[in-house]
Parts: structure tokens; sequence; C-alpha cells
């Protein structure tokens, strides 16, 4: 059994804390963003503009990210703290909100430069699961979104929870939602290269399948609970997702 006390303070410069979580977000996009010009695009006026449209991506994720996390998970304790939703350094960021943020960013920068908007969610469905595996990883050195308690050999204890042995539901998803989706989506993007929308629709489809797995091993939000039959919100949000993505699929690839 493995016991978890790190510390979610990467760096302290004088009185400057550097968390593990925003190291996640910056190596994530940078890498993402590195790789997709590398090898992932092969339109050239899309290469030409990429930089541009990363600087609509991280907003996208930033505002979408959090104000998911607001609306969908802790609002109660938002409205009471207006301020605090502004504390993007204390945590909470919703996945889904932010998914939702890229999409609307990339509609945004497409329409304004005459582009059809997949070509640019495409390549970042493809880097995402790299940004989602170092989340995941940060998630597991911060102690949070921890699994349920368990006595599979492979338990951690999560020190600064308490001491039960529990499921590490973060690197669960790390495998799944990081390195597995990655090559899934590279192995598909080799077969339906010429199909825009088609590896977006399977991006929603795959996460979504692997996310709600991994939620029956996971805590639900304390503040929340199981919401409808059982299942978590995370749960109902990804059956949304796998609906959306399969409706997207089947109009994608039946236009082409």
């Amino acid at each position: 059994m493995f016991i978890n006390n790190f510390d979610p303070v990467a760096l302290e410069i004088f009185s400057l804390e550097i968390r593990w979580y925003s190291l996640a977000y910056i190596t994530g996009i940078l890498l993402g963003w590195i790789l997709a010009k590398k090898y992932f695009i092969q339109n050239l006026d899309i290469h030409k503009r990429f930089d541009d449209y990363i600087a609509y991506v991280i907003i996208g994720i930033i505002v979408g990210g959090r104000l998911g996390y607001v609306l969908i998970y802790n609002l109660s304790y938002y409205f009471d703290n207006l301020f605090s939703v502004f504390k993007i350094w204390e945590g909470g960021m919703s996945f889904h909100g932010g998914v939702i943020g890229i999409i609307l960013a990339s509609i945004i920068f497409a329409k304004k430069n005459d582009q059809d908007p997949f070509l640019y969610m495409d390549t970042i469905a493809i880097v995402a699961p790299i940004g989602i595996f170092f989340g995941r990883i940060s998630n597991f050195i911060n102690s949070e979104l921890y699994g349920t308690a368990t006595n599979v050999p492979w338990a951690v204890t999560f020190i600064q929870v308490d001491t039960l042995p529990r499921h590490p539901s973060q690197i669960y998803e790390a495998f799944l939602e990081g390195i597995f989706l990655f090559l899934i989506l590279i192995y598909f993007r080799n077969k339906i290269f010429n199909k825009p929308g088609v590896i977006s629709s399977l991006f929603l489809i795959f996460y979504s399948i692997f996310r709600f797995f991994v939620e029956f091993f996971r805590v639900p939000d304390e503040q929340l609970g199981y919401i409808f039959l059982n299942f978590t919100t995370g749960q109902v949000l990804s059956l949304i997702f796998i609906l959306s993505g399969i409706l997207l699929f089947y109009f994608k690839n039946e236009n082409h």
C-alpha cells in the first residue's frame, strides 16, 4: 500500500507558491501546443493561425472550467462568496465546463477567420489527453478527487484525507483519459483524417465512457453526493456528453 503525503506546493520562491496543479496546466498546454504544430496539423492555414487560436483556447479553458465548477458543483457556496469565484488558484475547475469553453472559443475564432471550427477542435481533441494526464497526476499529488475505500493491493492512503486505503482513482483516470485515449484518437485519426468533426466526436464518446466508469471508484463531491439513480454529477454529465458525441459522430460521418 502506498502512502500519499505529497505537498501540493511544488516550489516556493520567497512568498510566491507554485503549485503542482498550476504546473500541470502549463505543461499540458505547452506540450499539446508543440505536438499539435509538429505532428497533427496538415492544413497550412490552420498551422499559420494556430498560435493565435491557442490564446482563445486558454481563455476558454479557464473561464469555462471555472464557471462550470461554480454553476454545477458549488453554486450555493459561491453565491454567498462571490469574490471567491475569481480565486482560481484555490482550485475548483470543471472538465466539462472547460470543454464547453473550448468549443465556444473555437467557434468564435473560426467564424472570425471564416473557417470550419472542427478543423481546430479536432486538433485540440487529439492533444487534450496530454493535459488531462498531467491534470490527473496533479489531482493525485494534491490528494483530491480520491477513490472509495478498498483493500486492493495497489490501494493508496491519502494522509491529508484520512487513514483509509483507497482506490487511486486519479491514476485510473490518468491512464484511461490520458494515455489510452491519446492512443485511441491517434489510431482513428489515421483512419478518418478527412472527416472534420469525427475526431472531436470520438473524444467526447471515449473520454465520457472512461470518466463514467472511473466514477464508480471515486468518492463523489461532498456537497453533491449521488444525485440520480446513485449516479454522480460527473456520470450524469458524461452520459450527456456520450449522447452528444454519438450524435456528432453520426452527422459528421454521414456527411462525408
